[in-house]
């Protein structure tokens, strides 16, 4: 009896530890991976600095022909279109220049997942293909996504060389994966 009393005594016992390890791993994979963000989306609408200025000139009118406006409002430098890499993400980038010489980054109708740590990159490297890839090329971090949907603006750093930074990506740093991109043309 007393054996019997032992042995249902130590299973307790291994019971609760079992237990309390199982309940730490859940605590820890929660507190990592943060599983309710699969199920949570944020929107954000900035408005632009102000209007784009048409560096377009139609060809029936010479270009002598023409005065130069003011620059009075952000000029589009390059843009591009989101790709979905480890998440579905759609909406437009653009790389913009300001009147004062500053630089902008601003998305377009975002749309894409939650996640934990995701941040906003301008990196040297391609858009799409291998998600792993854009940690080995040049990157500029501009800071945690604002929302997971809408228009956002992202002021780049000043003193920034924006030359050769081809290409925009939403970055897990956490995971260390791209959930898109879109190539600056």
């Amino acid at each position: 009896m007393n054996r019997l009393r032992s042995s249902i005594r130590a299973h307790r016992t291994l019971a609760a530890v079992a237990g309390l390890v199982l309940l730490s791993l859940v605590v820890v994979g929660a507190a990592l991976f943060q599983p309710w963000r699969l199920f949570t989306s944020s929107s954000l609408d900035e408005a632009l600095p102000a209007a784009p200025v048409s560096t377009s000139v139609p060809p029936e009118v010479k270009a002598a022909e023409v005065e130069t406006p003011a620059a009075d409002g952000p000029v589009v430098v390059s843009s591009g279109t989101f790709g979905s890499q480890e998440h579905e993400t759609t909406g437009a980038a653009q790389l913009l220049k300001l009147p004062d010489g500053s630089h902008l980054l601003r998305l377009e109708n975002l749309a894409s997942s939650d996640g934990p740590d995701v941040k906003v990159w301008l990196s040297s490297l391609e858009a799409g293909g291998d998600w792993f890839k854009y940690r080995s090329g040049r990157y500029v971090d501009l800071g945690a996504i604002k929302a997971t949907h809408g228009n956002h603006n992202y002021a780049i750093p000043a003193g920034t060389d924006v030359a050769g930074l081809t290409s925009v990506v939403l970055w897990c740093d956490r995971f260390s994966v791209a959930f898109g991109s879109a190539p600056l043309t």
